[in-house]
């Protein structure tokens, strides 16, 4: 608690008020002696960081920062939430997903989650990867379908699915005023995952259903997920979400519904992601997206977006998996944070197949510990007013909207989708991504930074697949997968000899100097399945021959400091060749080293290294 003194006056009241430039010229000196030599705003945009779609966040915001007004929770333009309360009244929704497809076992997890804190359900129907529609009875059995409000996912059959659940309803009793959540009807998004052309008529004919009988039903799903999945950035998500939105408003008014009602009927998806900052943005920035779009529309007041976070499949490794536990923490913080209504946390072993019961026990306690030990929903919009976070949120918006009038531009999101537009632009955006994860400019723990080579393996049921042998559509993918590659060629050498690729790390001098990009050097190789034998801790011209024998290994990397491999190197890289050394790597920039084949060093690409490494050793 902070104590005010007697007399009110401020304990820095005596202090003068520094100014920006003196912050830059401390940042200045603080550059100049790591080798940087710049000045006044240079200085600055040296620790400033760029992002996906054109944007940039600088180390330091200010006052003079501007932001449009972001007004009131409850009131356009929404950036604030949807609802006066926020989620301070009752925390959000805690929406579990699941997966099974045998109807009693699915029984059995849906009401082990509703009995330890999941607040509603969410599950496919219909299909090879979903519980048969017959079995959705049995599936639900002992559910209070007028409590647990229920989200549906039908790619195959909507209207089996959907009459199904009515059925259900009417027979246990349960209000059609009572009745809660959406139907999942999402034909752009099933086009989008598929290639399908996606047919409309359905989806409109169950939104007037549930306007005109079930106002407490949702009938369509704005799902971002399949973008996201695709590689997109933050801002192509909210864009693209924005023209499914206004796809869906078209076909909904077109069909007479009134543009207050069509809004009602829609709940949007997006994806949460570790970076908590750009996760809160986004929401932010969707919420007063949307409310531009029903104010275009004629219905300002129709404009409050209802949200549905999920953390990032993207994200999720299958390698060191546990580290994604830490991930989806800080995925649902952003959620929480930015204002989502609901909120699914995918398990920590989601991308290795059906999570076992610790799994979903660790994913519903995230959102608990979040509400219930840190308080997270105790106040609505905690991040308002942060210079940072207004201005984040501003210039999101601004390059969504942007992407959103583009693709409007294109014909509207059907023609976009069918004319491989959206895929061109997801395709280049995940590209150039490709290249920060090859070269870890953005590093993925357990996997391209500190990894485990020796891990045991994590198993999993393998989980059904909606769309496997989908004839097109966009194509998933994850920040693992090209380490992932690495990583299975290992493997599989290990399964065929009994042991793993190995690189020798030749260690010049004292630890002082080589430990440092011998740590360097062992990650590095780790990152793709490879063994670094350091044994001896160091070695010379004489004993490196002997050294490298002892190790099994065809490959060696020099690790120690500027001045030793100024003395040492070519020695040593010599003796490693005349002994039978197939490659010498050093660790370090480029130099001019006799019988060093290749350097590596931070900002290398670590994946075409490590894949030329398996191929010289002959690892298929």
């Amino acid at each position: 608690m902070t104590v005010q003194p007697a007399d009110g006056l401020s304990p820095a009241a005596a202090f003068p008020d520094p100014s920006h430039d003196q912050w830059q010229s401390l940042v200045e000196g603080v550059l100049r002696k790591s080798g940087k030599e710049v000045t006044g705003s240079a200085a600055e945009e040296a620790l400033s960081t760029t992002l996906e779609d054109g944007l940039t966040t600088r180390p330091l915001y200010t006052a003079s920062d501007e932001s449009p007004d972001t007004g009131f929770p409850g009131f356009a333009p929404f950036t604030r939430g949807s609802r006066a309360e926020g989620n301070a009244a009752g925390g959000w929704d805690v929406r579990q997903h699941h997966a099974l497809t045998d109807p009693a076992r699915l029984n059995e997890a849906l009401l082990g989650d509703l009995e330890n804190g999941v607040t509603s359900l969410w599950l496919t129907v219909g299909g090879p990867a979903g519980v048969p529609v017959d079995g959705l009875a049995r599936a639900l059995e002992g559910v209070y379908l007028d409590l647990a409000p229920l989200s549906l996912g039908a790619p195959a059959d909507l209207d089996a699915a959907a009459t199904e659940l009515l059925r259900l309803y009417e027979v246990r009793g349960v209000a059609k005023s009572e009745a809660r959540g959406t139907l999942g009807a999402d034909p752009l998004g099933h086009e989008a995952r598929t290639g399908v052309e996606a047919d409309l008529a359905p989806a409109v004919r169950w939104a007037q259903r549930c306007d005109a009988e079930h106002p407490g039903l949702r009938a369509i799903v704005v799902d971002a997920l399949p973008y996201h999945e695709a590689g997109g950035s933050a801002g192509e998500e909210l864009g693209l979400s924005l023209a499914t939105g206004v796809a869906y408003l078209r076909a909904m008014t077109a069909a007479g519904m009134s543009v207050e009602a069509a809004c009602g009927q829609l709940e949007f998806r997006y994806a949460a992601t570790a970076d908590q900052f750009l996760t809160i943005a986004k929401l932010r920035a969707a919420r007063r997206l949307w409310a531009r779009v029903a104010e275009a529309s004629g219905a300002p007041a129709a404009g409050a977006q209802r949200q549905h976070a999920v953390t990032s499949p993207v994200m999720m490794t299958r390698r060191d998996p546990w580290v994604n536990m830490l991930r989806t923490t800080l995925a649902t913080l952003g959620a929480g944070v930015g204002g989502a209504d609901s909120v699914t946390v995918l398990p920590f072993d989601h991308a290795l197949g059906l999570p076992d019961a610790f799994a979903r026990r660790i994913a519903r306690n995230t959102s608990t510990i979040l509400m219930e030990e840190s308080h997270l929903a105790r106040v609505i919009d905690p991040a308002g007013g942060s210079w940072y976070v207004e201005r984040l949120t501003d210039e999101l918006a601004a390059a969504a909207w942007a992407f959103f009038q583009e693709t409007e531009r294109a014909g509207g999101l059907p023609a976009a989708l069918r004319s491989g537009t959206v895929a061109e632009r997801l395709a280049a955006t995940w590209a150039a991504r490709s290249a920060k994860l090859a070269r870890r400019k953005e590093p993925i723990t357990g996997v391209s930074e500190f990894p485990m080579p020796g891990e045991r393996p994590v198993e999993r049921e393998p989980a059904p697949d909606a769309y496997a042998g989908a004839p097109g559509g966009l194509p998933r993918v994850r920040r693992d997968e090209a380490f992932e590659a690495l990583r299975a060629r290992s493997d599989a050498h290990l399964a065929a000899t009994g042991s793993r690729p190995k690189v020798f790390v030749a260690a010049l001098g004292p630890a002082a100097a080589h430990t440092a990009r011998v740590s360097f050097a062992v990650n590095l190789f780790g990152a793709g399945g490879i063994e670094a034998v350091h044994d001896p801790v160091s070695v010379d011209a004489d004993t490196a021959a002997g050294a490298l024998a002892a190790s099994g290994a065809s490959v060696a990397v020099l690790c120690s400091s500027d001045a030793l491999y100024a003395e040492q190197a070519e020695q040593v890289a010599g003796a490693l060749k005349s002994a039978g050394a197939a490659q010498v790597f050093l660790a370090g920039r480029p130099g001019e080293y006799a019988d060093v084949d290749a350097y590596v060093f931070a900002g290398c690409d670590a994946v075409a290294v490590l894949a030329s490494v398996l191929d010289r050793m002959g690892v298929a």
